[in-house]
């Protein structure tokens, strides 16, 4: 039995129990079908226990789920045995940056809105220590410096095409001193020209941007399904995996990068924002 369930065991945990209740069976039916005690399902279906390939795809079978790129996406989640490097963080930092980091190992894509602060896979190293200071309650000297080591270690390791729309606010708002600034725009400029990132940015006078004025950062999965909406919460973030809210945050992460300016115009933007610090 598992004691703290990962993020994604979860995620695959509540898959299953989706399938369940969509086949119109409960626990106890779902069980006799597949020749165990309710209680093994509940434990799966709770993310307490795993659950093998063998009985992944016999449920799948019983709960009359055809999609087989779904299915075989749900075959990976169970079957993973990665420890990835995350892992050394464990126990000294919360459980909410494990699971940022995490998201972001098995994410095929990114796309972000942020209001008011520079995304964390974005920041210089000095933003971040300066977004970490102003934390309620204070953060320990130690603490502080675990959070902007794995901040910084979660940059190194990210591969996907992440696009971003940001903000005025975001890039005017003074978080440090004004080199920390400086610094910060001019890091955005660099990533902005690599291949995978894309940013955009939305000034103070474009119309149409508060019908989706929200921060968030979206992240794809394996298969749509799969995905996850990340938003920020009082004490960590919070993954948000529905269909129907998923439904939502696609629409308006459209709605924000179609009021949004372009790439080039947006590194124009930024280039005299630099300019005026």
């Amino acid at each position: 039995m598992r004691r703290e369930p990962t993020a994604r065991q979860t995620r695959l945990a509540t898959e299953l129990r989706r399938l369940r209740e969509a086949a119109g069976l409960n626990s106890r039916q779902a069980a006799a079908l597949l020749g165990v005690s309710p209680a093994q399902i509940t434990h799966i279906e709770s993310a307490l226990a795993g659950v093998s390939e063998q009985r992944l795809r016999r449920l799948a079978s019983h709960y009359a789920c055809t999609d087989e790129e779904f299915i075989d996406a749900l075959v990976a989640m169970a079957t993973d045995r990665t420890r990835g490097w995350w892992e050394e963080y464990r126990g000294l930092i919360p459980t909410p940056f494990m699971d940022l980091a995490e998201l972001d190992h098995h994410s095929t894509f990114q796309q972000d809105v942020a209001i008011l602060y520079v995304p964390g896979l974005l920041q210089t190293e000095a933003y971040a220590r300066a977004v970490f200071s102003a934390r309620l309650p204070e953060l320990t000297h130690d603490e502080l410096e675990l959070r902007v080591r794995h901040r910084m270690a979660r940059q190194k390791r990210v591969t996907f095409p992440h696009e971003i729309v940001i903000h005025e606010a975001a890039l005017r708002i003074r978080v440090g001193n004004r080199a920390a600034a400086r610094a910060q725009l001019a890091q955005l400029l660099e990533l902005s020209e690599a291949d995978r990132i894309t940013v955009r940015v939305i000034p103070f006078d474009l119309d149409g941007f508060t019908r989706a004025s929200s921060t968030m950062t979206y992240a794809g999965g394996a298969v749509p399904k799969l995905d996850t909406v990340a938003r920020d919460a009082p004490h960590g973030s919070l993954l948000i995996d529905s269909e129907a809210q998923l439904n939502s945050y696609r629409t308006r992460f459209r709605r924000v990068e179609a009021v949004s300016l372009e790439p080039d115009p947006s590194r124009d933007f930024i280039h005299r924002l630099t300019k005026e610090l």
